[in-house]
């Protein structure tokens, strides 16, 4: 086998009546460079980390726009939780007059010009079904399926997974889910709290998502419950005028964590009070420990807290069961909702479609080996957008696949045929 795909790229570099043939009407496709599955920004950092070493790629994405996530599955009103500077990915940084806290439509813009500076061009509307490694080819052989329903494989030396940790929403099960009766939607379904306006509305989950969707519905007039099922720490998203992670990143190049951690627990409950008071109770853990050990990210407080101070926001245990437009509490009271927003987040959708068991947990989806090492498997595979570190992890992953992928690359030019590509990153054959 391998030695028919070193013909079909001799035939690929120098019989143009085969190269028409394959492009009108192939089902199989050898791809030169590495197949990176995931439009979103762990697949475009790492397709043009890739085109600066003059590696190709060929990126493939189920939905029909890049950052799909962003463009079609998250509210109005978001903003980057961050400062734009640990937001940027690879080669290419913000516009100097962007906000620090770019808006949900400034980090799209800034995705497009990114893809067209790079001139990365997605295969849109192709679902991979299947990945897996050909051990008597060496090869990679990824399986997709178009929106029409025609299927295509393509084969490959290196594979990126570049799927996230964000790719299926996570819907809990609860006891009554099918009478309540009333609206039940999940957060990437939700856009604005202009359509909630005068109705009572619960949302489920208390991490940055569920705060701000609690804290719109109050912009927009609506009668917001917030269920806190767990323990979590609210900081201030700035401290002394400067960003609450800037602060904490600088901090930690000089003190230790725990240290870092006691220091921001105390201005926290200097800013913020007690949060525990408002049903908000705190880990044992500090916050930056926590996220080390669990990937669970402290809330930064975009103004939520107030709202809960208020009461225009009120704040409720874990839900036991669902009633006609009711809910029933584990602390046995029960009140009246018109809708539910499950605020519950997201998961890794890897197993589903990646036949491969050493680097991938089929558990959780995530590389097995923790952070800073989990960006490299076997045979050619790698993982980026798995750190629970946002883009700043992101942005590592994709500079060290370039890197790793250039030296494999390089090294096996000396032995590759002249090549002429079949493949051209586009939407369309």
């Amino acid at each position: 086998m391998e030695y028919c795909l070193r013909e079909i790229e001799g035939k690929q570099a120098h019989d143009p009546i085969f190269i028409e043939k394959m492009k009108s009407s192939s089902r199989c496709l050898y791809v030169p460079g590495p197949v990176i599955v995931g439009a979103g920004p762990s697949g475009l950092a790492t397709a043009a980390c890739l085109k600066e070493k003059g590696v190709p790629s060929v990126i493939l994405e189920r939905s029909n726009c890049i950052a799909s996530l962003w463009q079609l599955k998250t509210y109005d009103r978001l903003r980057l939780h961050l400062p734009k500077q640990f937001c940027e990915l690879p080669l290419m940084g913000f516009p100097g007059d962007f906000p620090t806290y770019p808006s949900k439509q400034q980090f799209v813009d800034y995705l497009e010009a990114y893809a067209r500076k790079f001139d990365i061009r997605p295969r849109f509307n192709e679902t991979v079904s299947q990945a897996e490694y050909d051990r008597a080819l060496g090869f990679w052989r990824v399986r997709s399926v178009w929106a029409k329903g025609k299927a295509m494989e393509y084969v490959c030396r290196w594979l990126v997974v570049a799927t996230g940790e964000n790719a299926e929403a996570m819907t809990p099960e609860v006891e009554g889910m099918g009478r309540f009766g009333g609206e039940v939607r999940h957060t990437s379904s939700y856009k604005s709290g202009e359509e909630f306006r005068g109705k009572r509305v619960l949302v489920v989950g208390c991490g940055n998502s569920g705060m701000e969707v609690c804290l719109d519905l109050c912009n927009h007039n609506a009668n917001p419950t917030l269920v806190v099922r767990d323990t979590v720490h609210v900081l201030p998203q700035e401290m002394l005028g400067i960003s609450t992670f800037g602060l904490s990143m600088w901090l930690l190049k000089w003190l230790p964590l725990r240290l870092v951690d006691r220091f921001l627990l105390i201005v926290s409950q200097l800013m913020l009070g007690n949060t525990a008071r408002f049903g908000l109770v705190r880990p044992k853990l500090g916050p930056l420990e926590l996220k080390n050990l669990s990937g669970k990210t402290p809330v930064l407080d975009a103004g939520t807290l107030a709202k809960i101070k208020s009461g225009d926001i009120k704040v409720r245990p874990s839900i036991k069961s669902l009633k006609r437009h009711a809910v029933e509490f584990v602390n046995g009271k029960t009140e009246n909702f018109d809708a539910i927003i499950l605020a519950t987040g997201y998961k890794s959708n890897v197993p589903s479609w990646l036949k491969e068991k050493e680097m991938f947990s089929e558990k959780d989806g995530y590389p097995r080996r923790s952070f800073p090492n989990g960006w490299k498997g076997e045979c050619g595979l790698y993982a980026v957008g798995f750190t629970k570190r946002g883009l700043l992890g992101t942005s590592m992953d994709a500079t060290k696949i370039a890197h790793d992928i250039q030296r494999c690359w390089e090294d096996e030019a000396k032995h590759r045929l002249p090549f002429t590509p079949l493949l051209h990153q586009s939407s369309t054959l």
